[in-house]
C-alpha cells in the first residue's frame, strides 16, 4: 500500500494542524496506522496509531491530550488533529502502515514520505 501524508506547514505555538495519510488502496482498512515523528538526529518518535477499524487508539503521552488520531476508511485516509502545538512539536511527521496496532516503527510494513512540522514560539 502507498501512503502519502499531507497537511504540515508551519505554525505558532498553540496553533492546531490536520495532517492526513491517504492510501492508495481500497483495502485500506485491512491495516493498522500509525504516526511517527522524526527530528534530525533522532530516532524516530511514535505519536499515535489506531487500528484497522478505528476502535482501539494509542496517543503518546508526549501529545496525549492535545491530539486526536481518526480514519475515514471510505475515504482510505487517517487523520491526525494536533492542538495546542508547541515548538517541541516541530519534526517531520510519517505515517505508516501494518498489519497490528503498535507503537513500534519496526511494527510497521509500509510508509509514506512524510510532511513536516514546524511550531515556532
Amino acid at each position: 500500500v502507498q501512503l502519502q501524508a499531507s497537511g504540515g506547514g508551519s505554525v505558532q505555538a498553540g496553533g492546531s494542524l490536520r495532517l492526513s495519510c491517504a492510501a492508495s488502496e481500497r483495502t485500506f482498512s485491512n491495516y493498522a496506522i500509525g504516526w511517527f515523528r522524526q527530528v534530525p538526529g533522532k530516532e524516530r518518535e511514535f505519536v499515535a496509531a489506531l487500528s484497522r477499524s478505528g476502535g482501539s487508539t494509542f496517543v503518546a503521552d508526549s501529545v496525549k491530550g492535545r491530539s486526536t488520531i481518526s480514519r475515514d476508511n471510505a475515504k482510505n485516509t487517517v487523520y491526525l488533529q494536533m492542538n495546542s502545538l508547541k515548538p517541541e512539536d516541530t519534526a517531520v511527521y510519517y505515517c505508516a502502515a501494518g498489519t497490528v496496532v503498535n507503537s513500534r516503527p519496526r511494527g510497521y510494513d509500509y510508509w509514506g514520505r512524510g510532511t513536516l512540522v514546524t511550531v515556532s514560539s
